[in-house]
C-alpha cells in the first residue's frame, strides 16, 4: 500500500460542490455536481468540515494569517454550510471540542487505462480510508503505486467566463500582464473561463490581488498538476469517469488529481 502523511496546504448556492475535486476537470465537476448537490449535502459538509478542522489545527484560527483556513471558510459559506458547523469544525481543530483525530494522507496509484491519480484523504479512521481507496483502485483495474514523479504542486486559480465578461476582462491583455507582474506563471483560456497557475508560495499574493480588484474566483488552491497528460476516449473514458464519480462520493476523499484530459 502506498500512502504517506501530508501537511495541510493553502490549500454552494452549492455551485462549488466538491471544494477539492480538482482532478480531470474542475470546470466539468462543478457543473455536473450542481444537479445532484442536494442529495450529497451531508457528504459535502463533512468534507468541508474536515478541511476547516485541519487548517485550524495546523495554523491557528486567525484567518488573516491562516490563508488555508480563510479559503476553507469561504468555500463553506459559499456552500451555505451552517455557521454553527463551521464554528464546530474550527473548535475541533483547536481542541476546544472533543472528537476523533482527523488525519491527512496522500495515496498514489494507477486508475483505469493506466491513468495516474493522486488522492488526498481526510479521515478519522486511517484503516477504513485505506481499505476503501485500495478497493476503488482495484475495482477499476488499477492499483496503488508511485506516480507523484509526474506531478508538481502549483497554485491554481479559476475565474468563470461570466465573471470575466462582467468585469470586461475577456481577452484583456493589460489584465494578463498585471497577473504576470503579480506572480502568475501561466494562463490558460478555456471555454468555461480562465485558469491561472502560480508557484505555490505566490497563490495567496495573486488571490489577494484579484480580491483587491473585486474579481470573484471560482477556486483558489494548491493542486498537484500533471507534467504530462494523456487524452482518453471511448470505453476508457467511461471507466475513468465512473472511477472519478466514486472518488467524489467517498466521504473520506477530500481531493484527487489526475493526468487525464477528457
Amino acid at each position: 500500500m502506498l500512502f504517506y502523511s501530508y501537511q495541510a496546504m493553502p490549500d454552494f448556492n452549492l455551485s462549488y460542490y466538491y471544494i477539492f475535486m480538482s482532478g480531470h476537470s474542475k470546470w466539468a465537476t462543478t457543473k455536473r455536481q450542481k444537479a445532484v448537490v442536494d442529495a450529497k449535502r451531508g457528504t459535502i459538509f463533512t468534507k468541508l468540515a474536515n478541511v476547516i478542522t485541519i487548517a485550524a489545527r495546523e495554523k491557528g484560527v486567525d484567518t488573516t494569517a491562516n490563508f488555508s483556513l480563510r479559503i476553507a471558510i469561504e468555500k463553506a459559506r459559499a456552500a451555505n454550510m451552517p455557521k454553527e458547523n463551521i464554528e464546530r469544525a474550527i473548535k475541533r481543530g483547536t481542541g476546544e471540542l472533543n472528537g476523533a483525530q482527523i488525519d491527512e494522507l496522500i495515496y498514489e496509484g494507477f486508475g483505469p487505462a493506466k491513468t495516474q491519480f493522486i488522492v488526498k484523504s481526510l479521515s478519522d479512521n486511517k484503516n477504513r480510508s485505506a481499505a476503501a481507496i485500495r478497493h476503488l483502485f482495484t475495482k477499476y483495474e488499477g492499483a496503488l503505486g508511485s506516480v507523484i514523479w509526474n506531478f508538481e504542486q502549483k497554485g491554481v486559480i479559476r475565474i468563470m467566463d461570466e465573471e470575466l465578461t462582467d468585469k470586461n476582462l475577456s481577452n484583456n491583455e493589460q489584465f494578463e500582464l498585471e497577473l504576470i507582474d503579480n506572480g502568475v506563471q501561466d494562463i490558460e483560456k478555456e471555454d468555461e473561463g480562465l485558469t491561472i497557475y502560480t508557484q505555490s508560495n505566490d497563490l495567496q499574493k495573486v488571490k489577494n490581488y484579484l480580491e483587491s480588484k473585486n474579481i470573484k474566483t471560482e477556486t483558489a488552491e494548491i493542486e498537484y498538476v500533471a507534467k504530462d497528460k494523456v487524452a482518453i476516449s471511448g470505453e476508457d473514458k467511461e471507466k475513468v469517469e465512473k472511477f472519478i464519480e466514486e472518488l467524489e462520493d467517498n466521504e473520506d476523499i477530500s481531493d484527487y488529481y489526475a493526468n487525464v484530459n477528457i
